[in-house]
């Protein structure tokens, strides 16, 4: 495993879901906004837009893409809630963070989307019941998800992409 591109690891489902681990991933999920904003606050321009690894996405980058990654992921989980196992849409991530807007614009953007976002994000899986998280849409590429998987799996996304953010910071001793 690639420890620069994978510092926490990769996506590893817990199959064994308590009541009590939801509710800390969606705490953890309901923090995150905070956790980027510290883990970016006093970098320079320069800082920025230093790639975290050889061939992976700068810091700048990385914040634009959790938004953008977890704006779809709030849609995705509302279309799962409201409809009978819904197809979603995939998007190339990759070509995302090479847009005008993620390569420009100031994070602080981007954390203000991630902070409301993830206020509804929590609030919504907050209020689910026990059966609502069985509930599962179709992803192209992944096959069947229920929203479970998409709670673990986000929480770890925003672990992963901090811990990259943050091994950056060490090694360049910032």
């Amino acid at each position: 495993m690639d420890q620069l591109k994978y510092p926490v690891g990769t996506f590893a489902l817990d199959k064994d879901v308590t009541a009590e681990k939801r509710a800390a991933w969606i705490a953890e999920l309901a923090g995150f906004p905070l956790s980027v904003r510290r883990a970016v606050q006093g970098l320079s321009k320069e800082q920025l837009d230093t790639p975290y690894r050889e061939g992976g996405w700068s810091t700048r980058q990385i914040v634009h893409h959790l938004a953008d990654s977890h704006m779809n992921t709030l849609i995705r989980l509302k279309l799962c809630l409201t409809e009978s196992e819904p197809t979603i849409k995939p998007y190339n991530q990759d070509a995302w963070a090479l847009t005008a807007d993620v390569l420009t614009v100031e994070p602080h953007v981007s954390i203000g989307i991630l902070e409301g976002v993830h206020a509804r994000i929590a609030t919504l899986l907050a209020s689910l019941a026990p059966a609502d998280f069985t509930r599962t849409f179709k992803h192209p590429e992944r096959g069947p998800m229920d929203v479970d998987h998409t709670l673990q799996l986000y929480a770890w996304h925003g672990r992963h992409h901090l811990a990259q953010v943050s091994a950056l910071r060490q090694r360049q001793d910032w």
